[in-house]
This record gives C-alpha cells, structure tokens and sequence, in this order.
C-alpha cells in the first residue's frame, strides 16, 4: 500500500466500526503509525483550522503540511484514493459522489443508535454527532422496511400463523412504535427520536439472526419445531439486547416489558384477526 504521509485521520474512540476501519488504514500502511487520533484528544493547534462540529458529524482528515481539513467521505476517498487511485476517480463523479455522501451522512448521524455508547459526565471532548431528523426518521423508516421483508418471509416457514401480507407487516411495526412512545409521555422529543432509533436496531439485530434459516429454507424445507425454536431464541436475545440499550439511555426499565406486551398482542391479533 502506498502510504498517506504527514496526515491524520481523526476518529470516534467510541464508535466500534470507526476504530476498526481506522486502525485498518494504519496496518494496511494507507496511514502512517501516527495516521489516527481520537477526536477527544485534539489539541490547541489542531482546532485552529478545524470545524470541530463537522468534525464529530464526519470523519475529518488533517494535512499538517498545507494545514487543510476534508471531511467524511472525501477524506475515505482521499486515503483509499492514494494507494487505488481509480476508487478515488470514481467516488468523485458527481453521481456517485452525491450518493456515497448521503449513504455516509445516514451512518454517521444514526451511529449512536446502530451502537450505542452510556452517557458520560466526562468533561472530555464528546464526538457526538449533531441530532439531524431527518436522517433519523429515515434511518427508522429503512428499519421498519427490512423488518417487514424478513418478518413476511419468516411468517412463511411459522406453523399455525395465519398466512402474513406485507400490510400487516408494516402495520405491526408502526404498532410497536406508537405503543411504546405511548410510555415515553414524560420525555423530551430528542430522548424518544432517539429512543425509537435504538428500538428499530433491536428489530434489525433479530432480521440479522432470522436470514441465515430463510437462506437455509431456499435449499432444504425447515422443519418447523426448528424454526419455532429459531425464532424463540431471535426473540430472547433482541429483548436482552433491548435491555441493555435501556439501562445505556437511562430510560425506565419498564420499557423492555411494554416492549415484550406489544408483542403478546400482536400474536393475538395475528391469531385472530386477519389483517
């Protein structure tokens, strides 16, 4: 790889998926030993040219040679573009290049409900990125969207669940969210947004778990004591797993069994009422 001199890329130490593809630059040899850097410990010298709220919203890359700042996914292109400079010549095509900065704006402003970090009462500079709506609520529609796909096809292999439709699908997301928002009365807008966000991650993580036996039923039919046990396991650990993000919001616990009695409904409903 050819190596990216005298520029540093600054990261999210809290952020998994940043840690890793950073620190995949400087193994790789993209960046040199000196080529990553928190955010929180930018120094005096480094914030004098910059934009340190744009900073925690897209990852910035430093040039202390010209002393000049890019930003998100141009910086991605930079450092790729050095060693594979053809990935770099694409990325920058207008089209491409307007898609791959909305497909990294999504990420980024939705990465603290894809992976969640506990409030600190840290004094320490926070790369928290700038609440943005928008993304937000797209991020939860894309949600609500995969789950309807993968839950109208894990209905397929269900003994005793009445035939599924995509209509009831989605109208059993969107239950899920008014139901628990219903028990959010007493927060701020920001708190349930976010909220709803960490909630729609839970229900990735179980479609995450539900694909490998729908690739399994294309090639070989599932037995179905199998694929009920399947979905029960799905079931426990996305409300563990709804568990933990509670107790890292700070939110009541009650939440997590609101959640489990939504889905108690659901199923009476599913099973005697067709939607």
């Amino acid at each position: 790889m050819k190596t990216l001199q005298n520029q540093t890329i600054l990261y999210d130490e809290d952020c998994p998926l940043c840690q890793v593809y950073t620190s995949a630059f400087v193994k790789t040899g993209m960046l040199d030993k000196n080529g990553r850097k928190p955010y929180n410990q930018i120094n005096e010298k480094e914030t004098a040219y910059l934009n340190l709220e744009r900073a925690a919203n897209e990852i910035a890359l430093i040039d202390y040679k010209n002393k000049t700042v890019v930003y998100g996914i141009d910086s991605l292109l930079r450092i790729i573009g050095n060693s594979f400079p053809i990935i770099e010549k694409t990325g920058k095509i207008p089209p491409v290049n307007y898609l791959l900065k909305k497909l990294y704006s999504f990420i980024s402003y939705n990465r603290k409900v894809i992976i969640p970090n506990g409030k600190t009462t840290e004094t320490k500079l926070q790369c928290e990125p700038t609440f943005d709506l928008k993304y937000r609520i797209f991020y939860i529609l894309f949600a609500i969207c995969i789950t309807t796909i993968v839950l109208f096809n894990c209905a397929e292999m269900m003994p005793y669940i009445p035939k599924s439709s995509y209509s009831r699908e989605v109208f059993m997301a969107g239950g899920q969210i008014l139901f628990q928002v219903c028990f959010l009365f007493n927060k701020d807008f920001k708190t349930i947004i976010n909220y709803l966000g960490n909630l729609m991650t839970v229900s990735l993580y179980g479609c995450l778990l539900l694909i490998p036996i729908l690739i399994i039923n294309q090639f070989t039919e599932v037995n179905a004591a199998i694929a009920l046990s399947w979905f029960a396991v799905t079931v426990l650990l996305i409300f563990m797993e709804h568990v933990r993000r509670i107790a890292i919001q700070q939110l009541p616990k009650y939440l997590s069994f609101t959640w489990v009695l939504y889905r108690i409904i659901a199923l009476y409903l599913i099973l005697n009422i067709t939607l």
